[in-house]
């Protein structure tokens, strides 16, 4: 295992401003679902509070990008926060006020990131920190380096004298700053041009000598599964699929994705099912194909979205409006028992697929058995298991773990769901 695995030795939770605020959040918004994540989701363990998107972007609105426009840059080619959007990083402080505010919370500060430079500075031709080289000796403006979707940044061939001390720099400053995650975008599959193999190397690379511990989530997905060693290697969460809303068929898709992905799941390294988009939503954002609202998935989906995630083993980051949360909401983020799932479980993977039921299954501590039971269809169906299939000699005592309740000793398991629902079950023999 290599260091960078020990920093997310189980998978990270956390509160991500895109889903809710798309490319514009600001500060207040920031420092409010901190303290709501102090107060009612750190003991259940949620620690991250990671600012999206375009935090360099001034005038910034919505999740829609606009195109060319200046951002706040520093004189060595690194973009920094807007002051109007974060006042406390007036007179060059960056994000290290805000990032010492959640640390005395005793939570984490994440930020997101675009691989590659500012076109700006490459237009320009400003300086790199530590090299003679400039921003446009080290730019990639052709084949593989622009994003299909963002303006902002030209692609660094890692050829070029100059490429390392670049990333360096940035993480330099960003250790400075007191980051302990970094979600890097347009790198696991550009979507034009695939995976970004050398930038990830570079940037790994930049982590491992800025001296200071940092999460490496890489985005968006689909990363390829062939890539799957190089991944683990090198980042502590992929993205296994692209944005991921609250779509029922997006859900639908994720139960293939995270078969596939399975046999990848290990300390440190997670294959990443996306953020979670529960709650109210979109209230900056025009993503997903509607504005601001509460989550489309009905609570039956909500449910079936965090079994999923939970005995898969995804990373959790939510996606609302924390401080709007109600009880429903909060209940799904801090069912310790399901939590328990997604922490300790191990060897997860998937038992069965007969058509639309499926059932997932797990390993748990002092011979707990976890299983996922899920109704993907649209109508009522039972759902069986049997202790044949488990390999196991006989089912033990069952405890429902979302509704908190002992369902006996049965000869199998045997439920009705309804449509798009599901059962998540704590076996003990």
């Amino acid at each position: 295992m290599s260091i960078h695995h020990q920093w997310a030795a189980t998978p990270p939770l956390g509160w991500n401003s895109w889903d809710c605020y798309g490319a514009a959040v600001n500060e207040e918004e920031v420092r409010g679902n901190a303290q709501y994540m102090a107060e009612h989701l750190k003991p259940y363990g949620w620690e991250y509070v990671v600012v999206d998107i375009q935090w360099y972007e001034p005038g910034a609105i919505s999740s829609a990008y606009r195109p060319y426009v200046p951002l706040e840059m520093d004189a060595f080619s690194r973009l920094i926060p807007a002051a109007n959007r974060f006042p406390s990083a007036t007179d060059g402080q960056g994000f290290k006020p805000l990032a010492d505010y959640i640390h005395s919370l005793g939570l984490k500060f994440g930020i997101h990131i675009m691989r590659g430079i500012p076109r700006q500075a490459v237009h320009a031709d400003t300086p790199i920190l530590g090299t003679n080289a400039s921003a446009r000796s080290i730019a990639k403006t052709w084949n593989g380096a622009i994003c299909k979707w963002n303006t902002d940044m030209y692609g660094v061939d890692p050829s070029k004298e100059g490429a390392q001390a670049y990333y360096d720099s940035l993480f330099q400053l960003y250790a400075s700053w007191g980051v302990d995650y970094v979600k890097v975008d347009d790198i696991a599959d550009s979507l034009l041009y695939g995976i970004q193999l050398d930038q990830i190397q570079l940037i790994r690379k930049a982590i491992d000598t800025c001296g200071r511990p940092m999460v490496l989530s890489l985005s968006p997905g689909p990363a390829p599964l062939e890539f799957a060693e190089e991944l683990k290697a090198n980042a502590n969460l992929w993205r296994m699929t692209d944005d991921f809303w609250d779509i029922w068929r997006l859900l639908y898709g994720m139960f293939e994705r995270c078969e596939k992905w399975a046999p990848h799941v290990g300390s440190g390294s997670w294959p990443d099912c996306d953020m979670l988009p529960l709650g109210h939503i979109g209230i900056r954002s025009v993503d997903g194909g509607a504005s601001d609202r509460w989550t489309r998935f009905t609570k039956d989906e909500q449910k079936t979205m965090m079994t999923l995630w939970a005995i898969f083993r995804s990373p959790l980051m939510f996606g609302g409006e924390l401080r709007d949360n109600d009880e429903w909401t909060l209940s799904l983020l801090t069912n310790e028992e399901v939590l328990d799932v997604l922490r300790n479980g191990r060897d997860a993977r998937q038992l069965y697929r007969e058509e639309e039921r499926i059932v997932w299954t797990s390993e748990g501590t002092d011979g707990v058995r976890y299983v996922a039971l899920f109704n993907a269809g649209d109508d009522i169906q039972t759902v069986q298991v049997t202790s044949f299939q488990l390999g196991a000699p006989a089912i033990g005592s069952v405890r429902d773990l979302w509704n908190r309740e002992e369902l006996g000793t049965p000869d199998e398991l045997s439920f009705t769901l309804d449509p798009h629902a599901s059962m998540l079950l704590k076996l003990s023999l």
